[in-house]
């Protein structure tokens, strides 16, 4: 696939890029055992028709450098590996931290019904206290 040989190419780039501005460092260098081999890159005239562009041979995914620690024989061979599947994970923590956020809510409606009823209370206490006659004695 053309798209995957381009990706390699722009990692390839990349790592040889940040190699020459950070200078060597030795895990830079078991990483990158062999430094990339990029074709030259012609571009047209402005105006050149299609055909007078020069085609640009992709180089081969064995000669590209190991990326993140990985060999590049080890890459051949580590894309024909199922993916996991990582959707019971994400459903496990949605279903948890729903769960969480209902028992939040509840216990939010739980203390504003305790708190009306407690105020309720001492607005009817205070009016019964209002309303009650004086005693005759004082």
């Amino acid at each position: 696939m053309k798209w995957m040989r381009e990706r390699d190419l722009l990692i390839a780039q990349t790592m040889a890029f940040v190699q020459s501005v950070t200078g060597k460092m030795p895990e830079t260098e078991a990483m990158l055992a062999t430094p990339p081999t990029l074709p030259p890159v012609t571009l047209p005239a402005l105006g050149a028709p299609e055909a007078t562009r020069a085609a640009v041979p992709a180089p081969e995914i064995g000669a590209l450098p190991a990326v993140r620690g990985v060999p590049a024989e080890a890459g051949k061979s580590a894309a024909l590996l199922p993916r996991p599947d990582l959707r019971d994970d994400f459903q496990s923590e949605i279903k948890a931290r729903v769960a969480n956020f209902r028992a939040h809510q509840e216990r939010f409606s739980r203390e504003r019904d305790a708190h009306w009823s407690a105020t309720m209370a001492r607005v009817h206490a205070a009016l019964q206290e209002s309303l009650q006659p004086p005693r005759p004695g004082k």
